[in-house]
């Protein structure tokens, strides 16, 4: 994903595995995009509205939403600076994509096509 006004960094290989029970929600079959969002913060309102879009055209991705303020333990374990950012995460639950800032639908949808390389390339 591209991030407005930055570059999207791809993630280490070794970054921890994200469980279900870190983020409170069941993984999705193919992708899981993690948004990490602040109760005014107009951008996570319309990367919300662009996540779900994605979701509902892509089959097997879901979306969790956190709320920073309440999830500080996650927001140092993924080194979050700022709302919204949105975390890529595999079938397994690694991390494979970070961006903050408000995406744009493509970004997202071409993340999750990395998702499916990476996939491809570990089986």
């Amino acid at each position: 994903m591209r991030r407005r006004g930055g570059a999207v960094r791809a993630v280490r290989s070794d970054m921890d595995v994200v469980a279900a029970g870190d983020l409170g929600a069941e993984l999705g079959e193919r992708a899981t995009l993690v948004q990490f969002s602040s109760a005014f913060c107009q951008p996570c309102r319309a990367t919300r509205r662009v996540l779900s879009e994605v979701c509902g055209m892509v089959p097997g991705v879901r979306h969790v939403e956190i709320d920073a303020e309440s999830r500080l333990d996650l927001v140092r374990r993924f080194d979050v600076m700022r709302t919204p950012t949105v975390l890529v995460l595999d079938h397994e639950g690694r991390v494979v994509k970070k961006a903050s800032g408000q995406p744009r639908k493509v970004d997202v949808i071409a993340a999750l096509g990395f998702t499916a390389s990476h996939e491809t390339d570990a089986t």
